[in-house]
């Protein structure tokens, strides 16, 4: 089955408003066997909209429209698709009823325009929403199915898991879709296709996407299949073979972030780590710590961008800043060394750069960035030269820092430098 979406809202034309919506859509129905074919953005205007469905009904078994089914003048969702299928609508006194009681329970008076709500297409089913006043609509015509929902994401997402998703899976024709996905750390996206397009060109019946973001590639492998078990043997299989060509650039064969790979290394080894950051503004901290469970593993962290904060908080020599300059591998080192000697954690590690646009200098251009790992013993440096804005920079650099961690523990004995 193909299914399209159509994202309804004059204000996801806008930069103010984005559709996230159908990306949860899309991995649902995928799970099903259902192939999203196209997806749309259509403003509140009833000729658009018309055209909208209808193009769509003409291409795809399955139509879902998110957005429009409020109470004011502009949400015209619902009456247009009724227009378009020759539907009168009838108001159905069950979704009254469910939106007085609601009002009730928040001490509410209804307004009279909430009423538009309970009208629905002659042979509709109403999709309840305890979340919200916006009941859902399941409709199907000529062999066709339209799934209208509400837009916000916390009554459409329920509603589709409580209300469409089985309805769905019992037309499932016993195709799957299965996937894989690997991720890469420190190596540009030209380099990791010229290694492995030779293996995933020779592998039928996959479909291999390349997607690159600042100091990450992911491989995203998908292939439909009838039969389960051989498609998931094939998938394994060319996974296995990439990782090979990659080698220990490649930090996850599961889709994990790097943070939730170091957070489980870490948690593993019960190990903790503290953190003295400059460039990356407190980064390193705030992905470490978004993982449950991170007061296991983190210990604290500083962002000193000042000379004297280094040194007041991370414990750097004032010596050691004169003489080599805040972004320098000394710094960084000492940063290290300061954050894990005054916090006792098993891992101190200091990044210290230039993100731009200004401070650079001939010998450190934007983009020189120095990161530093301390454990017991030893401390380990690296200086790189991150190419893009002051954002992408950031980034990268956070990157790069929590991959020095993410090594340590698999070369444990060997040089991190690796």
């Amino acid at each position: 089955m193909k299914a399209e979406i159509i994202a309804i809202g004059s204000e996801l034309l806008t930069p103010f408003r984005q559709d996230t919506n159908s990306l949860f859509l899309t991995a649902e129905l995928n799970k099903l066997g259902i192939e999203v074919s196209r997806k749309c953005v259509v403003g509140d205007d009833a000729a658009q909209l018309r055209e909208a469905f209808r193009e769509a009904l003409g291409r795809a078994e399955l139509v879902i429209g998110m957005g429009g089914l409020g109470p004011t003048e502009d949400d015209l969702t619902r009456e247009t698709v009724a227009e378009l299928l020759g539907r009168r609508l009838v108001r159905d006194e069950e979704i009254v009823r469910a939106m007085q009681e609601r009002f009730r329970r928040f001490r509410r008076e209804m307004p009279e325009t909430n009423l538009r709500q309970a009208m629905v297409p002659e042979g509709a089913t109403p999709l309840p929403n305890p979340r919200g006043t916006a009941p859902g609509l399941w409709m199907e015509t000529g062999g066709h199915i339209v799934v209208l929902l509400p837009g916000p994401p916390a009554e459409l997402k329920p509603m589709f898991t409580e209300s469409v998703e089985k309805r769905l899976a019992e037309r499932s024709r016993g195709v799957w879709l299965l996937t894989r996905e690997l991720r890469v750390a420190g190596v540009p996206e030209s380099e990791v296709d010229a290694k492995i397009a030779p293996i995933y060109r020779a592998a039928a019946g996959v479909e291999t996407t390349i997607l690159a973001s600042p100091g990450e590639i992911q491989i995203h492998l998908r292939a439909w299949a009838g039969n389960r078990a051989a498609a998931e043997k094939a998938l394994d299989g060319l996974a296995e073979k990439i990782r090979q060509a990659l080698g220990d650039t490649v930090f996850t064969m599961r889709g994990e972030s790097l943070e939730e790979v170091v957070a489980a290394a870490l948690a593993e080894a019960r190990a903790t780590i503290a953190v003295a950051e400059s460039c990356t503004g407190g980064q390193v901290a705030e992905r470490l710590t978004s993982i449950p469970g991170s007061s296991n593993y983190f210990l604290g962290g500083v962002v000193s961008y000042a000379n004297e904060m280094k040194t007041a908080w991370a414990d750097v020599p004032a010596a050691v800043l004169k003489t080599h300059g805040a972004v320098s591998g000394e710094v960084a080192r000492a940063m290290a060394e300061g954050i894990r000697r005054s916090t006792g954690a098993t891992l101190g590690l200091g990044i210290t750069g230039i993100a731009g646009p200004g401070g650079a200098t001939p010998e450190k251009p934007v983009g020189t960035v120095h990161i530093a790992l301390a454990a017991e013993g030893e401390t380990k440096e690296r200086r790189f030269l991150f190419p893009g804005d002051r954002e992408i920079v950031r980034r990268q650099a956070s990157q790069r820092a929590l991959d020095l961690v993410r090594r340590y523990f698999e070369n444990r004995g060997k040089d991190i430098r690796k």
